[in-house]
């Protein structure tokens, strides 16, 4: 691992500019499409993996199985414990990663061009043959536990996945993705590796890797590493439906300090309006100090330290969404002032200064993404599942720049609703009416 960091470091000083990133696609004898980005200047390889469907594929009253299964991927796989994989990785100076969110499970492994072959085939055995040994279930167990019982004290959490709640109803992004502390408490072995059956299938995966690979490699490596796995796996949820009316919701919390999320139903990122959309939110409340929200909220009348808000395309529903934090007595403010300048970007506009400069900040910041092999593959993989064109790296920041001032307003005029505008707050808030 210590070689490894070492050259991922050297890599650094070797990248190349992300203008120059092209990306190839390929295809396996057995069907499987990659896209690659090659760059043998350093001797190592970043592999993404990214399983569709994620935790939004848990099955009724098992909340929290994709991400328990998900966390024991590496707790064990073939005739290895936890502690013989540990081993066996870090002799390999190989580095893997399993995360599980909302619509994908992400398997990111980096790995030296000289263990490429024993890397990718412990990488294979935890993806195949995970072991879920009892005593690695109840450690995981019990940290995922750990987790869910702080984020019950974390007004932060509440107030997100009171929002979804109450935005998604029934589909499963109204359920917490890690589940809750009954539900992770009841799983069995049996729904652990059912929800590895739903999850690891063929008809789902999207890749992508840049690094020291050439394509036939990348071929060859691919099929060893997913030839096992099932054609298909569980079916998908299906569009969500946003519920969420216009209003407030208080949520009850010993806290001097009241916490909100708010938000509407947002745009898909395939959408023809999404870069206007995007260029309206960098205005509106994108997260830098020039935004409006930041200006009216804190730099005026100093209700926050910070107000934000960001276009969320999840895979069956979209919604924007935006999150302030201010004094239990002055929350009621805080939000009095963002529901005013929702409706005045709706009403009035935005100027024609105000769209240069959010096209400057969004085009200059976005050549910062690509600072290395596993964020270029991260980037590669999620261009796919959002069914992104191969050439989008070089074409995106055109997309933007053409965004013009009308496209802005005219967008502001038709999506922006400050009636929909649903305020979830959790804290002991003054002066604010919620259920």
């Amino acid at each position: 691992m210590t070689r490894l960091i070492a050259i991922v470091a050297l890599w650094f000083a070797a990248l190349p500019a992300w203008a120059a990133v092209e990306i190839e696609e390929v295809t396996t004898d057995s069907g499987i499409t990659a896209w690659l980005v090659q760059e043998p200047a350093i001797p190592f390889t970043a592999l993404e993996l990214r399983f569709r469907g994620g935790t939004s594929l848990d099955r009724p009253g098992q909340q929290g199985a994709v991400n328990l299964m998900t966390g024991l991927l590496e707790e064990g796989a073939g005739e290895m414990d936890a502690r013989d994989f540990a081993r066996s990785r870090d002799a390999l100076a190989a580095s893997f990663r399993y995360s599980a969110g909302d619509d994908s499970v992400s398997v990111s492994a980096r790995f030296l061009t000289e263990n490429r072959d024993e890397a990718v085939a412990l990488l294979r055995e935890s993806l195949v043959a995970p072991r879920f040994d009892a005593d690695a279930i109840e450690r995981v167990r019990a940290q995922v536990l750990s987790g869910l019982a702080s984020d019950a004290r974390d007004p932060n959490y509440l107030a997100r996945q009171g929002f979804d709640a109450m935005a998604f109803g029934d589909h499963p992004y109204g359920a917490p993705g890690r589940g809750t502390i009954d539900s992770v408490r009841a799983l069995t072995r049996e729904d652990i590796v059912q929800a590895h059956r739903d999850v690891f299938a063929r008809d789902r995966v999207y890749v992508a890797a840049a690094g020291d690979i050439s394509p036939e490699e990348l071929k060859t490596l691919l099929d060893r590493l997913l030839a096992e796995l099932p054609e298909t796996g569980a079916p998908m949820p299906g569009p969500a439906e946003i519920t969420i009316p216009g209003g407030t919701t208080v949520i009850s919390f010993d806290t001097p300090q009241s916490v909100a999320v708010f938000g509407q139903e947002g745009i898909a990122q395939d959408h023809p309006d999404f870069f206007p959309m995007f260029v309206l939110n960098q205005i509106l409340g994108g997260g830098s100090f020039e935004s409006r929200l930041m200006e009216e909220v804190r730099v005026k009348r100093g209700l926050t330290y910070g107000v934000y808000s960001y276009l969320a395309p999840r895979e069956w529903a979209a919604v924007y969404l935006g999150s302030v934090a201010s004094a239990n007595e002055r929350i009621a403010e805080a939000i009095a002032v963002i529901r005013d300048e929702w409706a005045k970007a709706a009403a009035d506009g935005v100027t024609g200064e105000e769209v240069e400069a959010a096209k400057t900040y969004l085009t200059g910041a976005y050549p910062l993404r690509f600072d290395g092999n596993a964020q270029i593959a991260s980037i590669m993989a999620g261009m796919q599942m959002q069914g992104l064109p191969i050439d989008y790296i070089a074409t995106r920041n055109d997309k933007v720049r053409a965004v013009t001032v009308e496209d802005v307003n005219r967008v502001a005029a038709e999506y922006l609703t400050p009636d929909g505008l649903h305020f979830v707050v959790v804290g002991q808030p003054e002066g604010l009416d919620g259920s």
